[in-house]
């Protein structure tokens, strides 16, 4: 049998969330609220280290990849990197996750090249708050962005938003309403603690167990999750074109079914969002002849992930913001 990735806990690792780049362009103010600093001084993976990188992940049985940022459109070559890896041998589903800044006028390109399926970030509905939120003056483009998307082929358009007491928790009401007619999964997502928002997470943290009773009271039901799913809760209702996913990171047993690995964007290997430093993986991304060696090592670390991320017992990691290794 082949090399699989699955840890110590017995779960398998299908997903791979690779972020091409940290920089972003939005200063939303529960990642970026400065705008994006530059920590390092190394050059981002190239188009050739990401295809050696995917490859050895799709041998050893990833076969959904998701390209993140920072905002992965911030790259030139974006496009080009898309192919690069929907071409890779065994990779079914390739994703992105956007802030929608250049969305309108790349989506239908972003399909062509490759792209399965795309989340744009929109933290409300309402344009004030938006710009509250993101620093951007720019709700209806992004929205313009949205409804391009939809037109350009994708099967699958999801909108990601982070919920915050206080800011836009008064648009359960608008979002609900939109996706009555509009085939849209929205992915409401806990407000998660990291190195320097303490103050933030304690002003505005939400559970998401207070729109899991909404939904269930209002008639919607929950769907039997898929394996590419991971730890997301998956709502449908008859009288809605729409789908509701709601990710806990707080609830009991989140981790249980973890799914997905990271990988930064100067090449090292995370295994949880927070709680440690990560991998190297640099050294043997320049050339195939290296994948072996490559290989054993993601295998090796593999080991050592944790059977939880511990936020819910104040655990933030080393993770600065959600930025720095791609959400």
């Amino acid at each position: 049998m082949s090399q699989q990735l699955i840890d110590n806990f017995d779960r398998k690792f299908e997903y791979l969330r690779l972020s091409i780049t940290d920089v972003c362009n939005f200063k939303c103010n529960y990642c970026l609220p400065d705008g994006y600093q530059r920590t390092h001084e190394k050059q981002f993976l190239s188009k050739q280290e990401i295809t050696n990188l995917v490859n050895a992940f799709a041998e050893l049985g990833a076969n959904k990849v998701r390209i993140t940022g920072g905002e992965p459109a911030l790259r030139k070559d974006f496009p080009q990197i898309i192919e690069a890896i929907a071409t890779i041998p065994g990779i079914k589903k390739v994703a992105t996750t956007t802030n929608g800044y250049n969305l309108s006028n790349n989506a239908q390109a972003w399909f062509d090249a490759g792209l399965d399926a795309i989340n744009v970030s929109v933290d409300s509905l309402d344009a004030k708050t938006f710009h509250l939120i993101t620093g951007k003056n720019i709700f209806q483009k992004v929205m313009q962005g949205v409804n391009d998307s939809v037109k350009a082929g994708f099967k699958q358009v999801k909108i990601n938003s982070v919920l915050m007491k206080g800011l836009n928790d008064i648009d359960l009401d608008l979002y609900i309403n939109w996706i009555k007619d509009q085939p849209i999964q929205l992915r409401f997502i806990e407000l998660m603690q990291t190195e320097d928002n303490g103050e933030f997470f304690n002003k505005h943290h939400l559970s998401g167990e207070w729109i899991k009773k909404n939904l269930l009271e209002n008639g919607w039901s929950k769907k039997e999750s898929l394996s590419h799913d991971g730890p997301a809760q998956i709502f449908c209702h008859p009288d809605y074109q729409g789908e509701i996913g709601l990710i806990m990171p707080y609830s009991k047993d989140f981790c249980k079914s973890c799914n997905r690995l990271r990988v930064s964007s100067v090449g090292r290997l995370h295994l949880c969002l927070f709680g440690e430093e990560g991998v190297d993986l640099r050294d043997l991304l320049g050339s195939s002849a290296d994948k072996e060696k490559l290989k054993q090592r993601i295998l090796a670390s593999l080991q050592t992930k944790k059977v939880s991320h511990y936020l819910a017992d104040g655990e933030v990691g080393g993770t600065p913001h959600l930025a720095s290794i791609g959400g």
